[in-house]
């Protein structure tokens, strides 16, 4: 069984409401292990003995059945979060900026969100993790009016990107580290 993490996107927020106790009990129909919810911005732990396609495929498939919504969601395997959290240059915690991480199941999204963010502000400061991942910082108190949140929340980078405090990745890594492996 390998350690999963799956960010869902768009939960609990635009009108999708979600509780986590209704994402457990839908997750539960699914061949999955250790099912766990972190937090109530659609965060899931768990353990499947297929690939990170076939989990996605499986839980797009019974969020859209169970919830009635255009599901979308991003796997990283325990380990591949842990390489790109590694990797990631900027603090957890710091008084003046907020720290994202931004993960995706297409590099070329995370490619054309780049280049639209640069062309609106060249000076945007941001670090690729790896092919599905980049961590970026917003001002405290301006996440939502950053350009890089702005951006990202056009309809063409939507269904491709989910982006997760850095503090949330933390717990979600840690979450996965506590989950018995069999």
């Amino acid at each position: 069984m390998t350690r999963y993490a799956v960010f869902l996107r768009g939960v609990n927020v635009g009108g999708v409401a979600v509780t986590m106790a209704d994402l457990r009990r839908v997750l539960a129909d699914l061949p999955l292990g250790q099912v766990s919810t972190l937090l109530a911005s659609g965060n899931v732990v768990c353990t499947f003995a297929g690939s990170s396609a076939d989990l996605k495929e499986m839980v797009e498939r019974a969020l859209r059945d169970g919830f009635g919504y255009d599901a979308w969601v991003v796997v990283l395997t325990a380990e591949r979060l842990g390489e790109l959290l590694d990797g990631c240059p900027y603090p957890a915690d710091s008084p003046d900026t907020h720290t994202y991480v931004t993960v995706t199941n297409d590099p070329l999204a995370l490619d054309g969100l780049a280049a639209a963010v640069s062309a609106v502000d060249p000076e945007a400061e941001e670090t690729r993790l790896g092919p599905e991942a980049v961590a970026w910082l917003a001002p405290v108190g301006a996440t939502l009016s950053s350009v890089r949140s702005t951006v990202a929340s056009r309809s063409r980078h939507r269904s491709a990107v989910t982006d997760r405090n850095l503090r949330t990745m933390i717990k979600v890594r840690a979450a996965l580290d506590a989950l018995a492996v069999t």
